[in-house]
């Protein structure tokens, strides 16, 4: 059999432009891809040659079913398949897939999360086609699903689903990029379109040993055990050899997800033992959201048959690095042009600079949102360790950046600085292209060179939610900084002047955001609260950002979200921490009666029995021999006491009848509770006996 490359098979399950160009008329698909531009709307009869052609190809890869591939509310995918295969009247076989097909289909809307937007008995929903990203085919064994990427609604219009709100923040910030553009004079640049990168952290753990544990199978993260004996910072696994049973599950995952036209552009061990990394290249934005799902879809059942499991968790082990989703973000031009790539010319650098200014002072007034939607369950476990930034939103501009920004306010223009280089006293090392910046890893937001990098979102978030937002204030920024060019125009101000105007007010109001040292510090934190940054104490408070009046009526106003959408992010997010918790309450109950409370037991009977065998010792041997017994003891003792506790916790948990009070006692008592109950469980595990320890620990589940 002969093996294919990556290249050969690259995109092979992607109805692509090339293969639509071949397959469709040549007026039909001017008439598609004028669509696919935003241009016109597609019309039936345009839609059911591009459906006849889309079968027939479909077909043709071994497809058997057809489905529209859609992101609900829960942040992952959701497909109903729907079979090709029709019988006529007279019973006779035949393939059918119709331009409405295409174009749209009703699954049931009611078992989807909607944040109380509409009521469980009201099932009809509507997916309809994504036209600005590809059909694609998920093969199996015996066949395959033509995948449809779509937008999902309710009966009435509303959005379900988290691709709408994307695709509205990015015709948003295009057409407010493009008016600034032309104002600065840009005329030639016709469109604009936000580029994506998104780095995926993730840890594989043998799947035996994570059998044995029901956190993990039911938590997807350890709620008990004690830390890994080496500490990770001096570990050598951070970039080290790949091991070669990783490696075999990598080039599977790269291999299946080259036919669905993602490349993994780099792939590494992390800095945690059984944690890795992949790195996509950077594509459209709308893209890039459907091809991370694609990766961690991927990965899933590609570890399945590696007999591997894969952990997404953003916190999965306690004291070990967490896994995060670093959103690297830059905005390119009709022409292929990166906007955020910086010259050494101070004209040529204005479009980076306004650009760059018009997003700082977005997140300045609208910080708390970029902390509202990176908060779920798991990241909040993640955020403020030292493999992740802290919940107070900053923005790192870096050394060159943040010397122009100063130049400017203080009146002056600059050029950023060209490219530098390093020469090293050694003849075997090549002179190297040095960085205008360094990347600061505690900044939740940083330009890194030519992009920004958003490193608070986690491993398990789907990528269009905070897309969405990063894309909204920026927007903002961008109308912001534009009216205020407009204005200084019209009272009488030349051209240069009420740019460099506007430029220095945007940057001086975003100011408050920007920090260029170590966010991890406390003089950082410190120096938030002064400047009126908002640091949540909780969970709880930074979901209601998310219905802080200002934030509503801003992404009202740009058209991306309505009252209600924003409220239901809101309900969403409250319900998910509230069934995270839950069950995390009973898994923890069952784990310490099925487990750790029998294996105190054995031990006790252990060391009581060895001790009948000392008769030679002092008694104060013996006390001492008895304490240790008599701390198991108490250990158990607590246990079952916290687990009462617990038990009357949960039973007002059942009996609140408002979601939010039902949050405030999962969070504020059950979840401490739990944490207590940790701590002693722990301390039990360090007692034990190898042989009377219930579940695989940290050891045996990291060390492949």
């Amino acid at each position: 059999m002969k093996y294919h490359g990556i290249k050969e098979i690259f995109r092979s399950n992607v109805f692509d432009q090339e293969k639509m160009c071949e397959r469709l008329p040549a007026d039909i698909w001017k008439k598609l891809r004028a669509a696919m531009n935003g241009r016109e709307k597609l019309d039936e009869h345009v839609a059911d040659v591009v459906a006849s052609a889309m079968k027939e190809w479909a077909i043709s890869m071994g497809a058997t079913h057809w489905t529209h591939w859609f992101h609900p509310l829960t942040g992952m995918t959701a497909e109903k398949h729907i079979a090709f295969l029709k019988v006529s009247e007279c019973g006779r076989p035949f393939y059918s897939f119709r331009g409405r097909d295409l174009l749209q289909s009703e699954p049931d809307a009611s078992s989807f999360p909607s944040g109380g937007m509409r009521s469980t008995f009201q099932a009809r929903g509507y997916s309809a086609w994504d036209i600005s990203s590809p059909a694609f085919i998920i093969s199996t064994k015996k066949g395959g699903t033509l995948c449809i990427p779509s937008i999902f609604l309710s009966f009435d219009g509303t959005p379900l689903d988290i691709k709408t709100a994307l695709l509205k923040s990015l015709q948003v910030i295009e057409e407010k990029t493009l008016k600034l553009l032309h104002l600065l004079g840009h005329k030639r640049i016709t469109s604009t379109y936000v580029t994506v990168g998104a780095e995926q952290e993730f840890f594989l753990l043998d799947k035996k040993s994570v059998a044995t544990r029901s956190d993990l199978i039911f938590c997807n993260r350890t709620i008990i055990g004690t830390p890994f004996p080496k500490d990770q910072t001096l570990d050598a696994h951070y970039f080290s050899s790949i091991p070669p049973r990783i490696i075999a599950f990598m080039e599977d995952v790269e291999r299946d997800l080259a036919r669905v036209g993602v490349i993994v552009e780099a792939r590494h061990n992390e800095v945690a033992p059984g944690q890795y990394e992949f790195c996509p290249r950077f594509v459209e934005a709308n893209l890039a959201c459907d091809q991370n799902q694609l990766i961690m879809d991927t990965m899933k059942k590609v570890a399945s048959k590696h007999d591997l499991e894969l952990l997404l968790h953003e916190k999965p082990f306690d004291r070990l690095n967490g896994s995060g989703k670093h959103i690297n973000i830059s905005m390119c031009d009709n022409e292929g042009n990166n906007l955020l790539q910086p010259s050494n010319n101070f004209e040529k650098d204005l479009v980076l600079i306004c650009l760059v200014a018009s997003l700082t002072y977005g997140a300045a007034e609208y910080h708390d949102l970029l902390n509202a939607i990176v908060t779920t369950p798991g990241n909040m476990l993640r955020l403020g360790g030292h493999e992740a930034p802290p919940s107070i939103i900053s923005v790192y501009l870096g050394k060159a950046l943040d010397t122009l920004f100063k130049s400017i306010a203080e009146g002056n223009e600059e050029n950023m600085p060209g490219d530098t280089y390093m020469e090293f006293d050694l003849k075997n090392i090549p002179t190297l292209l040095a960085y205008s910046c360094e990347r600061n890893r505690t900044s939740p937001l940083a330009f890194t060179g030519n992009k920004f990098e958003f490193r608070a979102p986690g491993a398990s978030q789907a990528l269009a939610r905070p897309i969405t937002i990063l894309c909204s204030i920026w927007a903002w920024g961008i109308e912001k900084l534009t009216e205020r060019i407009e204005e200084n125009i019209y009272v009488g101000m030349n051209h240069h002047d009420a740019l460099m105007k506007a430029i220095r007010e945007t940057a001086a109001e975003g100011a408050k955001i920007r920090f260029e040292g170590d966010c991890y510090s406390k003089s950082w934190h410190d120096e938030a609260k002064a400047r009126n940054l908002k640091v949540p104490k909780n969970i709880l408070e930074s979901l209601d950002y998310f219905i802080e009046e200002k934030n509503i009526k801003m992404l009202f106003g740009l058209k991306i979200f309505s009252r209600t959408e924003l409220e239901a992010y809101r309900n969403v997010g409250l319900n998910r921490l509230c069934n995270t918790i839950e069950t995390e309450l009973i898994v923890m109950k069952k784990m310490m009666f099925d487990g750790i409370l029998p294996a105190i037991a054995k031990q006790i009977v252990l060391e009581g029995e060895a001790l009948k065998y000392l008769t030679d010792m002092e008694p104060k041997e013996i006390a001492i021999w008895k304490e240790n017994i008599a701390i198991l003891g108490k250990m158990k003792a607590e246990i079952i006491s916290k687990i009462a506790e617990l038990d009357e916790c949960n039973k007002k948990v059942k009996e609140t009848d408002t979601l939010e009070r039902k949050a405030h006692l999962l969070v504020n008592d059950a979840s401490i509770l739990m944490q207590e109950i940790r701590k002693l469980s722990d301390r039990a595990e360090y007692m034990m006996d190898k042989n009377n320890r219930p579940f695989a620990n940290y050891s045996e589940l990291l060390v492949l």
